[in-house]
């Protein structure tokens, strides 16, 4: 860009028709001389007509620059007429043109022509009278256009004297425009800008925002010398300092890193495929500058893969009545769960290697599943790692990251590994049933590999990129339900369940592990503290509700607490006896009642059983009838499964009501309302079928409900009574309440051997396999009773709510 001499006055008139020149991204202001290439049809043809003519053409800039063929609307109306000074035809068919330009133009009316754009224009002509503002206006410009050429270095010598000897404000601030690095857009508002001292003005406040990212720009860039300067310092000190131990006769630090990591690699006794992996590293770490960062990368690297336990291991120490009195000394109850056990113990100790030994415990919170892990690392003289997935949600947890990302590691599996030591260890793989999948992947897939014994002895991951044998491990894992395990990842494990504690149970758990844990845990002695056979089964009963004995324990922790406190305070110590008062003022009034039904058999309320994530519950379900139009009324926050139940249910009543001795039309005018009490809580599953049906039949039969009979199962259409789940807690739900008996379907035999004998003495099973055997056990006629004169209060049953959803 070249600035001609202004002073000289050029008598140029500007014709009141120009052809117009549309430019992309550049404005051109007066007095410029800039090069274009113009290479539009339309634009050439104005070219070419300009200089047969007076030379001068219009040059506008367009409003958006990605359009090829600009009409009216997209081009600015502000412009600059420019003389042609040189036009050149170029051989790829573009025209190469100089200009200066010479007046601000304004566009007043576009003109009819074909071949190039025509346009009526205005001329701007610019006056101004020197006063002190403006004078002071000027000189303000041209310091601080003086000190943005100083930061500039891109600025040839002779721009700053240019800008001083020029006394137009008007120009000046053209001349400067020209020269700023500035948008389009920016430079397109100065141009439009036609009174001089508001333009000063403008480039003045344009010039000091410049000058301020100028000096932002030249921090950053001294910044990065600065740091550039110094690695290539520390590099050149390093060679120095190389060199001189070289003379010295001294080893290089160096050298001697690389030697030890060479010993690890040899000492680690790894895989051949892996010794190949590190080597290679090692070789490339040679190579390498000492404090490159790539070379952190590889030190990294080779000082996980050296540290794996790649041949470690311990020795197997199996003696099966040791094992034996390790699991009764640990655990009580359990029978199941420590037969097996001990058969997988015998089977290791004749087969050195065993594959396809990996366990999953299912069960309530609090029943013992991570000890009893323990327990087996501790009987099988192995080392023991914990792993907690609970929440993981990222494939990269289990499989690790690529050595090439910033601050990657090995996977949770590997790193479990390293802390453990030794390539058998007892893994425990906890809460594997809480792992959930999103857009990183998923990780239950990546265990996929992990549990497969087919495949374990070559798992990889992602940091290592080399197989790690994993098939000498013990793999357990934990889970408080099945449902929501992969079925590919549930067909990899063995499943061991772990049921709920009964209360003779949980008394015996708590005399021979929690309490004397708790005694010592808050530093008393056995002589300070004593809680009775009874007491502790009103806290079982009373201050807990659950399948395991978490709770208990607390609620233990704080009775040693309550008399760690006496004894601090009354400076003395004795024997503290705690009864069942005491534990009214210890813990509070209790949290809980026992589960109570109904205080007489009634009409249309039937006892239901529940399972629950704690164990079982006693769940009242109720009916009524009431004038309508035949709509089935659902309430109690129940799930689809439960609402499809009911539907059945009702369909099977309207298909049997002759046979009961129903009007087979009562639908039509009637409303059936069921209703779950704790509304709060969710309710699902399929089990409460005959429980709804009963229900039905009762308030149509107007036949009363024995409350003492509770009952589970799943009902058809034809009326059958499929099998359930959840058996043991459900029976142990009804004996906690008191009941006389429990119907279940009769496919569910199988499973009261996992119910205790002294509870199946007290309770009375009926075996059921279809639903009119359960009306002929439950339901009765209703006793009329005689209308009294005074009116009574009813008594309104209470009921505690429990946070857990309930499924049936």
């Amino acid at each position: 860009m070249i600035i001609r001499d202004y002073e000289k006055e050029r008598n140029i008139k500007i014709p009141g028709e120009i052809p117009l020149v549309p430019l992309r991204d550049i404005v051109v202001f007066p007095y410029m001389v800039v090069p274009l290439f113009v290479g539009r049809d339309k634009s050439i043809a104005a070219l070419e007509k300009a200089i047969l003519g007076d030379r001068l053409i219009l040059l506008c800039t367009q409003k958006r620059a990605d359009i090829n063929d600009p009409l009216e609307g997209d081009i600015h109306r502000f412009g600059t007429v420019v003389e042609i000074l040189q036009l050149l035809k170029l051989p790829d068919g573009t025209t190469k043109v100089l200009v200066e330009g010479v007046s601000r133009a304004k566009i007043e009316e576009y003109l009819e022509c074909s071949s190039y754009l025509l346009v009526k224009i205005e001329e701007i002509k610019e006056e101004y009278s020197s006063t002190p503002k403006t004078e002071a206006l000027m000189r303000m410009a041209i310091g601080e256009f003086e000190e943005y050429v100083k930061m500039n270095p891109h600025f040839p010598p002779e721009t700053m004297s240019i800008v001083s000897s020029v006394n137009d404000p008007g120009r000046m601030a053209d001349i400067i425009s020209a020269h700023l690095n500035l948008n389009v857009i920016n430079k397109q508002k100065i141009l439009e800008i036609t009174n001089p001292e508001e333009r000063i003005k403008k480039i003045s406040s344009l010039l000091n925002s410049e000058i301020e990212i100028l000096g932002i720009e030249k921090k950053i860039q001294g910044q990065v010398r600065k740091q550039m300067e110094k690695a290539q310092k520390e590099y050149y000190l390093n060679e120095r300092m190389r060199a001189i131990q070289k003379e010295l006769g001294r080893k290089d630090e160096h050298v001697d890193e690389i030697e030890e990591l060479k010993k690890q690699v040899k000492k680690a006794k790894m895989s051949k495929e892996a010794e190949e992996k590190s080597l290679k590293e090692l070789s490339r770490l040679e190579k390498m500058p000492f404090m490159s960062s790539e070379s952190v990368v590889i030190r990294n690297y080779l000082s996980w893969i050296t540290s794996l336990p790649w041949s470690k291991e311990t020795k197997d120490k199996i003696d099966i009545k040791e094992a034996e009195k390790i699991l009764e000394k640990d655990h009580y109850g359990l029978k199941k769960t420590k037969e097996r056990i001990t058969e997988y113990l015998a089977v290791q100790k004749l087969v050195k290697k065993m594959k396809g030994q990996i366990l999953c415990f299912v069960g309530p919170p609090g029943t013992g599943k991570t000890s009893v892990a323990k327990s087996i690392a501790k009987a099988m003289g192995r080392k023991f790692v914990r792993l907690s997935l609970g929440g993981v949600r990222d494939e990269a947890e289990i499989r690790g990251h690529r050595m090439t990302y910033v601050a990657a590691l090995p996977g949770r599996i590997i790193q479990s590994m390293k802390r453990a030591g030794s390539k058998n260890p007892v893994f425990l793989l906890d809460e594997v049933d809480k792992m959930s999948t999103d857009f990183r992947g998923d990780p239950s897939a990546a265990l996929l590999e992990v549990l497969d014994p087919e495949q374990n002895n070559s798992f990889s991951d992602h940091y290592l990129e080399v197989p790690f044998d994993l098939s000498d491990v013990m793999f357990i894992t934990t889970a408080n339900v099945l449902y929501s395990i992969p079925v590919p990842l549930q067909d990899r494990m063995e499943v061991l369940e772990f049921p709920s504690y009964t209360e003779e149970e949980k008394k015996k758990i708590a005399e021979l592990f929690l309490i004397p844990k708790q005694i010592k845990a808050h530093g008393l002695k056995k002589n300070n503290i004593e809680i009775s056979s009874q007491v502790l089964s009103n806290v079982i009963r009373k201050y807990t509700r659950e399948a395991g004995v978490r709770n208990l324990e607390r609620e233990i922790a704080t009775l040693c607490r309550k008399i760690a406190k006496n004894i601090v305070s009354s400076k003395k110590k004795r024997l503290y006896k705690i009864s069942e008062k005491d534990l009214i003022k210890y813990l509070g009034p209790p949290k809980f009642k026992r589960e109570v039904t109904e205080e007489e058999d009634k009409i249309g309320i039937v006892t239901g059983l529940a399972w629950t994530q704690t164990g079982g519950d006693i769940l009242t379900i109720e009916a009524t009838l009431m004038p309508g139009k035949g709509n089935l009324i659902l309430t109690g926050k129940l799930g689809e499964v439960m609402k499809e139940s009911a539907q059945a249910a009702l369909s099977y009543t309207r298909s049997k009501a002759e046979k009961f001795g129903i009007n087979i039309n009562f639908y039509k005018k009637s409303d059936i309302h069921i209703h779950v009490p704790e509304g709060a809580i969710p309710k699902d599953g399929p089990s409460a079928g005959i429980t709804m049906v009963v229900a039905i039949i009762s308030i149509l039969t107007n036949k009363v409900v024995n409350r003492k009979i509770a009952m589970t199962g799943e009902t058809t259409l034809r009326g059958r009574v499929l099998i359930i789940g959840g058996v043991k807690e459900k029976i142990l739900a009804a004996y906690r309440a008191n009941l006389e008996g429990v119907i279940i379907p009769k496919d569910n035999e199988k499973d009261l051997v996992d119910v205790p004998e002294e509870i199946l003495a007290k309770l009375k099973i009926f075996l059921v396999e279809d639903v009119e055997e359960v009306l002929k056990i439950v339901l009765r006629d209703a006793e009329v009773k005689k209308k009294k004169k005074e009116l009574k209060t009813e008594k309104l049953p209470t009921f505690s709510y429990t946070e857990t959803q309930q499924s049936l």
